[in-house]
């Protein structure tokens, strides 16, 4: 299991939250989420040989909010 912690911008409230959240979830390979919005950060445990940081972004900003990696 691998743990990737990604900056997240755009989200201003719960429900982008909630939508952040759910977008890592239900990517293959994920196995948990965490998604703060006071320091605007997701911290995801997944599966790194079904996913990888670079999709894990590309979900998020698939819901509209710009996300990238903290290395």
């Amino acid at each position: 299991m691998a743990t990737a912690t990604l900056k997240v911008k755009g989200m201003s409230c719960d429900h982008c939250v909630r939508a952040v959240t759910q977008a890592l979830k239900n990517t293959e390979g994920v196995q948990d989420a965490t998604v703060d919005l006071t320091h605007a950060r997701a911290t995801v445990q997944y599966d790194d040989s079904k996913t990888n940081p670079r999709v894990l972004a590309s979900a998020v900003m698939d819901e509209g909010y710009t996300a990238e990696e903290i290395v």
